[in-house]
């Protein structure tokens, strides 16, 4: 390697560093506030070496990572919404027992598989970040021990498990018919043909990522995990674990042309429409907010495969918008949860937030803003992300897609107002514990969020103009 291939992996050095200096520093100080501090340091270094890294773009680093502006955009992306977990899990985490310094070195390695997925051009990459990834948050989803937590951990451990092993047989298979694990050179000879056993790997290929991504009919695990994890852990696990499959599993298909391959459009058309049914009709029947959220991630990811499946600048575009709308409304969601949770106890039945704005008026304020979001509402990034989707299948005369996008997207609309309604409900609810106070940390990153969220709904073009540029590379 010479030195402008370790200055295009800048982000993915500087994340291995912070990890091993956290890691040896924790022995030392094992201060909460000291390795938040830490963790963000190292998020914020990272975001910083985008721009030398930028400079270095596009090249090929090994056989293993493709650094350009795809990659990078989408690596900047992921660090920017783990920064904002990391704030978020500040507030959440202050006064709880036990070691902290754990929790924050285990958020950093897991965002480090996942931008390792961002640039990953072959097998042996993709599968060695999305283990770092998934070992990470084994960790993070049981990290506070209790009955919930355990149970989804062991849960997500087991079907996870099985997941990597169809997605290692699925590789290997490939492997076998076509004797090469590059994307690139995957794309070039599965041109000549495809036999049985391409199809057979791309089928469990297929499998692994739709248990990554929740996507139905592999879904059914997100909502007991969600409502088990820490409220900062389910927004990493609803939007850097998700984002960063979906940008492999885009970059992958798009690359190699598998969705020309036999019936896998077909098959896309399914899981996504599945998706985007299952996610909201089942949304419709919780009660926890939590568990809402959670189905919610499984409809967007339907969305997110129309784009997808649309395929070419059009859809890549409109894939990077959506996804970038949904880290911010998804994690401001979350978030929303995080702040008014205590150590004692999380706030997650809908019932428990009704009142919400007459106590804590910003933060019902916020969290309606990411609902509404979420719903597609104008003058939000949810709107403009589905417009984006809708046009791009529009474009490529997907019709039974878009019009399922917009059946759902109005569906969806119910479930979301149910809890705006309880956040402006008279009354709070006379047996509800008191209300913890308000982070600064968390605070400032779910304003920041709002704000973002406004600005990308009503001025997209800066956001556009680099999503265009990643395009280019396909």
């Amino acid at each position: 390697m010479s030195i402008a291939d370790f200055i295009a992996v800048l982000p993915i050095l500087v994340l291995t560093i912070a990890a091993v200096a956290a890691t040896v520093l924790a022995a030392f100080r094992t201060g909460h506030a000291f390795n938040a501090a830490l963790a963000a340091c190292g998020f914020v270094l990272a975001l910083a070496s985008l721009a030398p890294a930028s400079k270095a773009a596009p090249r090929a680093v090994t056989a293993l990572f493709s650094v350009d502006a795809y990659s990078l955009f989408f690596t900047g992306l992921l660090l920017g919404a783990a920064l904002a977990v990391t704030l978020l899990s500040y507030g959440y985490n202050a006064g709880r027992e036990g070691g902290l310094a754990e929790f924050y070195i285990v958020l950093i390695i897991g965002t480090l598989g996942a931008i390792v997925l961002a640039s990953s051009v072959h097998f042996a990459s993709f599968f060695l970040g999305l283990e770092i990834l998934g070992v990470s948050l084994y960790v993070l989803i049981a990290y506070f021990l209790g009955p919930h937590a355990n149970e989804a951990s062991i849960k997500y451990l087991i079907l996870a498990g099985v997941a990597s092993s169809f997605l290692v047989f699925g590789m290997a298979l490939v492997y076998t018919e076509l004797g090469t694990m590059e994307f690139s050179r995957i794309a070039m000879r599965a041109g000549a043909g495809a036999g049985p056993l391409l199809f057979a790997g791309l089928a469990m290929i297929t499998v692994a990522a739709g248990f990554k991504l929740a996507a139905a009919p592999f879904h059914m695990w997100a909502p007991d995990v969600y409502e088990g994890a820490p409220a900062p852990v389910g927004a990493f696990l609803a939007s850097v674990s998700k984002g960063a499959v979906a940008v492999i599993i885009l970059r992958y298909f798009l690359q190699t042309g598998s969705f020309a391959i036999g019936p896998f459009f077909t098959v896309f058309t399914a899981i996504a429409v599945a998706s985007m049914f299952a996610g909201n009709i089942l949304a419709l029947f919780q009660k926890s907010v939590k568990r809402t959220l959670a189905y919610s991630s499984v409809a967007h990811i339907g969305y997110i495969l129309v784009a997808f499946l649309a395929g070419g600048r059009p859809g890549t575009v409109a894939a990077g918008y959506y996804l970038a709308a949904y880290f911010v409304s998804i994690i401001g969601a979350f978030g929303a949860v995080a702040l008014l949770s205590g150590k004692e106890k999380e706030l997650d039945s809908i019932t428990e937030y009704r009142g919400l704005a007459w106590q804590r008026p910003w933060l019902a304020g916020a969290f309606t803003a990411m609902l509404l979001s979420l719903a597609g509402m104008p003058l939000t990034a949810g709107f403009l992300g589905k417009l984006f989707v809708a046009g791009a299948g529009v474009g490529e005369d997907l019709w039974f897609l878009v019009i399922a996008l917009v059946v759902n997207s109005a569906i969806s609309v119910y479930y979301y107002l149910r809890i705006i309604i309880a956040l402006f409900s008279p009354a709070y609810g006379e047996a509800a514990a008191p209300l913890p106070g308000l982070p600064l940390a968390g605070s400032v990153a779910l304003g920041t969020l709002t704000l973002l969220l406004v600005f990308l709904g009503v001025y997209p073009a800066p956001l556009l103009s680099l999503l265009e540029k990643a395009a280019a590379v396909f």
